[in-house]
């Protein structure tokens, strides 16, 4: 799709490589930019650039944040003692949503996949191991998504943790089989955070 000017049809280009968005949507939302003033459009490309240079990566849990720690681990409500396990900062975002969860979190940054060429090294996990090591842990729940790839990355996870004396639940069923986490609706997933159950590894 290309109009008579290059410099739309390159900021359709640039808007039409972000996930879900078409070159129509994308030609629709450039036009849309067209029409806001210019101190409109300099905030909104200003967002953008601090989003990418100035965003940070908790110290702690590898959530998204402003400063070194985030909010949720820096909040002295939430309890230490239970920890989430999630894949990526969305997930964080999805069970948040739900309320229902008040312990702290642990993100992998994906799930063990040898067809994508992802090994446990190439995980968040050694840092969730010194954890279950050095701190005072209770339990840690398993909120991977429900794929063959995150059930194979909760059992090597589950023998990594099992010489603790740590409580490891996962999620119930509750959310669709096959579905990745942060696609569940709030109420399913909050039930599953709820009726936690203790992982069995059979």
């Amino acid at each position: 799709m290309q109009t008579s000017s290059k410099i739309l049809d390159t900021a359709v280009e640039q808007l039409s490589s972000l996930p879900g968005i078409g070159k129509r949507s994308a030609l629709r939302l450039a036009l849309n930019l067209l029409q806001r003033n210019e101190l409109e459009i300099h905030d909104f490309a200003n967002s953008i650039i601090n989003l990418k240079l100035n965003l940070l990566n908790c110290e702690e849990c590898g959530n998204i944040s402003d400063n070194s720690t985030c909010k949720i681990c820096a909040n002295p409500g939430r309890d230490s003692e239970i920890l989430c396990v999630i894949e990526y900062i969305r997930d964080i975002i999805a069970v948040e949503s739900t309320g229902v969860f008040k312990g702290k979190y642990h993100v992998l940054g994906g799930v063990i996949s040898p067809m994508d060429g992802i090994g446990p090294n190439d995980l968040n996990i050694d840092p969730l191991i010194q954890k279950a090591q050095n701190q005072k842990i209770k339990e840690v729940v398993f909120a991977l998504s429900p794929t063959m790839e995150g059930d194979t990355t909760n059992f090597y996870l589950y023998k990594k943790l099992k010489p603790y004396p740590i409580l490891i639940t996962t999620l119930s069923r509750g959310v669709t089989v096959g579905a990745e986490l942060h696609y569940a609706d709030e109420l399913s997933l909050g039930r599953s955070i709820t009726q936690r159950q203790k992982y069995s590894s059979e």
